[in-house]
């Protein structure tokens, strides 16, 4: 006995005779014969074969309405995998606001201090700047910022 059989109290299975309704209405269509061939070999099918299944079967004239409100019925209990959005990329380099600060101070009372305005150019364009050029910076910022 499959675990599709176990898991249906009535002991009917309800997606095997929607199956063999949609077989008997559409003989040619080779998405219900694969719906068929994969439920018979795996005993079930995903959520989103099935609601593919209900939809062929809600085209059927003569299917009892009861089958394809189990179906339906069916599909809601199964869960539903949401998949997350992709975080947005990060910069390969987090600019520190703080040498942001100390470029603009110094720059506000030297406008042509050309290493200063160097650092500057690579910090605008997201560049790593080394740890000689903070060096830098902090030395020219105490010289000039006293």
């Amino acid at each position: 006995m499959d675990h599709t059989m176990e898991n249906n109290k009535q002991g009917i299975d309800i997606v095997n005779e929607v199956l063999e309704a949609c077989i008997m209405a559409y003989p040619v269509s080779s998405f219900i014969i694969s719906l068929y061939k994969q439920y018979i070999s795996r005993g079930s099918l995903s959520r989103k074969q099935l609601q593919g299944l209900y939809g062929k079967a809600s085209k059927i004239e003569d299917l009892p309405p009861g089958k394809l409100a189990a179906l339906e019925a069916l599909i809601h209990r199964m869960p539903t995998r949401i998949k997350s959005e992709k975080p947005a990329p990060k910069p390969m380099f987090e600019k520190d606001e703080t040498t942001g600060t100390l470029i603009q101070a110094i720059l506000a009372k030297f406008p042509q201090h050309k290493q200063v305005l160097f650092i500057k150019n690579k910090f605008d364009n997201n560049e790593k700047l080394s740890p000689a050029e903070l060096a830098d910076l902090k030395r020219f910022a105490k010289l000039i910022l006293k």
